[in-house]
């Protein structure tokens, strides 16, 4: 579980999340763009979490989505799970 949590998909939205959330602490009034990176940061973070899913799903012989960013290497995924 510690080399999802510690993927690059996962790390590059904390620290995005983090910036956002110093950049709020500001006294500047909420604006639209702050709206949209907030929107942005959510979008980021699911589809980290998505590849992380479906990685793991991959690994143990599931089906994958095709739109997957996974889709296409579930032999090998389950191959690398098995010989360990």
């Amino acid at each position: 579980m510690r080399k999802y949590l510690f993927g690059t998909g996962i790390i590059s939205a904390v620290t995005s999340g983090l910036s956002l959330l110093r950049s709020a602490r500001g006294d500047v009034p909420f604006t639209w763009r702050q709206a949209l990176a907030w929107l942005n940061w959510g979008i980021t973070l699911a589809l980290a979490i998505g590849t992380i899913v479906d990685t793991r799903r991959a690994e143990r012989g599931a089906l994958i989505a095709t739109d997957s960013p996974v889709h296409g290497k579930e032999k090998k995924l389950l191959k690398q799970r098995v010989t360990r």
